[in-house]
């Protein structure tokens, strides 16, 4: 069976990486979210894509030159889904207190050692006092990241996000002792998959918006899909 991640939420419906997008996420039924972390000036994990704050905010700068304090009144309704009412940017403890999801893929950004090392420290922190430890997969397209995670946080389970080809993604999974895969779609061919899934790993796929490529992929054989469109997905998959 084919099981359906939300896409910073329900990006497709909802305002991405806010707290009222992962409540559309668990409204269709779907218990599983992908999304993204950036550290605030003061070290708090904030839930939002872009390093800058320009493209989701009114704000300019980036993220980490910004309190915490001051990023949770920021109003992340920008360039989503119409929205009536404000979606600040919420900290990953809201979620983690707000949300009950059975499985969460946190994904890091590229960073310098040093804030690899603290990011991934700071989930494994989160994870600990909320009783999510084996609920949360570390995600990254970084070697520091993964790196740091495995060195730090070996508790926590590692994932690779692989969204070009020029790399072996099953090789890089491998060396950083990966469970997961998270593959661009267009790099999921079903002998690529049939690899990953001999070698231990669980393939999520994403973002897979299309019904046509939902039922395509769920054919081939995906542990997962990632998509903006939740209920869409749910909708599409139980008429397989």
């Amino acid at each position: 069976m084919t099981l359906i991640y939300g896409h910073r939420g329900a990006k497709g419906e909802a305002p991405e990486n806010t707290l009222t997008s992962f409540q559309e996420c668990l409204k269709h039924g779907v218990r599983r979210c992908e999304l993204d972390l950036h550290l605030s000036r003061d070290g708090q994990l904030m839930v939002i894509h872009d390093s800058t704050l320009k493209r989701t905010t009114d704000r300019r700068g980036k993220v980490v030159e910004h309190e915490s304090a001051q990023l949770v009144t920021y109003d992340a309704r920008k360039g989503g889904p119409g929205w009536v009412h404000p979606c600040p940017i919420p900290r990953l403890e809201d979620l983690f207190k707000a949300c009950d999801f059975d499985h969460w893929q946190l994904e890091v950004k590229s960073a310098s050692r040093t804030r690899a090392a603290t990011t991934v420290l700071a989930i494994r922190e989160l994870a600990q006092e909320y009783g999510v430890l084996d609920k949360v997969t570390i995600t990254s397209s970084s070697r520091e990241v993964l790196r740091a995670a495995a060195e730090l946080t070996p508790d926590i389970s590692r994932g690779l996000v692989a969204e070009y080809a020029w790399l072996d993604p099953l090789k890089v999974a491998q060396n950083y002792g990966c469970t997961l895969l998270a593959l661009n779609w267009t790099l999921c061919t079903p002998e690529r998959l049939i690899k990953a899934q001999r070698q231990g790993l669980h393939v999520s796929v994403w973002t897979v918006n299309e019904p046509a490529l939902m039922r395509r992929l769920a054919d081939f054989g995906v542990d997962s899909l990632i998509t903006d469109f939740p209920g869409l997905a749910t909708a599409t998959l139980e008429n397989l």
